[in-house]
């Protein structure tokens, strides 16, 4: 039987021809763009829905990334995996602060309106 030794290089490779440099995951960026851009617009009212909506496809693409690169590791940069993984924070921070804000706003809306009747006794 032959006595093989893997280095960390060729195992953490996997199958992936050694000379070629490893590439970024195809997703990163927009996934770090779009989970800045749901902080951003989780902000202002009825934006919020804008950052809800933005900070969704983040979280989706950001899943499919993290398939992607636990597929073959080895083909991927780890600066790309960590932007993937940057991009996903700020998707459900901006996630979490635009639905506290549409709530908000939405219970706002609905306490002005039953409370239109009683404005007219304030003078």
């Amino acid at each position: 039987m032959e006595n093989q030794t893997t280095s960390p290089e060729t195992s953490y490779r996997g199958n992936i021809d050694p000379h070629l440099p490893p590439q970024n995951l195809p997703n990163a960026n927009t996934v770090m763009i779009l989970g800045i851009l749901s902080i951003v617009f989780s902000w202002w009212h009825f934006i919020s829905l804008v950052g809800i909506i933005l900070s969704i496809i983040a979280l989706v693409l950001a899943r499919s990334e993290m398939i992607v690169y636990q597929t073959n590791p080895g083909r991927y940069t780890l600066s790309s995996l960590n932007s993937v993984k940057t991009g996903r924070i700020c998707a459900i921070i901006g996630l979490s602060i635009s639905i506290l804000v549409f709530i908000f706003v939405i219970l706002l809306v609905i306490g002005i309106i039953t409370t239109l009747p009683f404005w007219g006794m304030i003078r």
